[in-house]
């Protein structure tokens, strides 16, 4: 397709120094890492050097044609603020960037365009408890990046939050967890004016299935019935998602699909994203051709 493209879901260190359930988890080489104890293949092998750079990056997008990424964060990935602050100084028309929310801690708002709450990851579930944060990101225009406990244990009071927040925009991760009981309580939030859905690892979540992820796109027509197909955002979940799939596969099976019709695709690809997120892209990014 030619369409605008906006990658809503992607992740970049320069260093891997991250905790999970109090274990770290850090690059050993090779594209893997050790996650508490256990040895995973965190990028693609290629990405030998255990970096996750802006400028791979910016290749990768270039080549699958992919306008502008929201560079989202994950504790497992540790604190990469002051990295992040550098790749959009690089590439400020085609990334935004989310600072990491840190439970009982300082968090950031200068120069990044959100805060990124692993909401599933918290002590204190009940995001009520969280609402400074919440308000200080309305105040500052920011938005807010969630990925939630999976069904609906913490819809009820992000349901609160929104109420007290009418006029933050918020973004729900992970497709709700699409694969998990209760998902759709996630995603009716975003009947709600400023709460939208993103699609960040989705190909992992039905990976089993493989490409072309019909239960995927499926999941995808089920959630624009729940809340409108123009709240909903296409993400990779880049690199992770790539150890199985090419960064292009990431988005061409939802260009290749009859599900959809080419209005959907657009929407879903690219077009709520620049209105969610404030990307001003006036076309397509152009062809690049490869050897084949």
């Amino acid at each position: 397709m030619d369409c605008i493209k906006i990658d809503a879901h992607v992740h970049l260190w320069e260093k891997q120094d991250g905790i999970i359930n109090g274990k770290p988890v850090f690059g050993i080489g090779g594209g893997k890492s050790d996650f508490c104890g256990s040895v995973r293949q965190m990028m693609p092998a290629y990405m030998d050097d255990d970096r996750n750079t802006f400028e791979r990056l910016i290749a990768n997008m270039n080549y699958s044609r992919v306008n502008g990424a929201v560079i989202t964060q994950e504790y497992m990935d540790g604190d990469q603020d002051d990295y992040l602050l550098k790749a959009k100084a690089a590439y400020p028309d085609r990334i935004k960037i989310c600072s990491l929310y840190r439970e009982n801690d300082d968090f950031r708002l200068d120069g990044f365009d959100g805060i990124k709450i692993c909401a599933g990851r918290l002590a204190d579930q009940d995001l009520t408890a969280h609402m400074q944060v919440f308000k200080e990101a309305q105040k500052a225009g920011l938005f807010v990046g969630l990925d939630l406990a999976d069904g609906d244990a913490q819809t009820d009071s992000l349901s609160e939050v929104i109420k007290e927040c009418p006029e933050l925009r918020m973004a729900i991760g992970h497709f709700g967890m699409v694969t998990t009981k209760g998902w759709e309580k996630q995603i009716e939030l975003a009947v709600n004016p400023n709460v939208y859905v993103e699609s960040g690892g989705l190909t992992w979540l039905f990976n089993r299935e493989f490409y072309p992820f019909p239960s995927a796109v499926e999941a995808i027509r089920t959630a624009a019935s729940i809340c409108g197909m123009e709240k909903l955002m296409w993400g990779s979940d880049y690199p992770r998602t790539m150890t199985e799939i090419t960064y292009s596969m990431s988005s061409r099976f939802i260009e290749e699909t009859g599900r959809l019709t080419d209005d959907e695709k657009e929407a879903f690809l690219g077009k709520n994203a620049m209105k969610f997120y404030g990307f001003d892209f006036g076309k397509p990014m152009p062809v690049i051709e490869n050897m084949l």
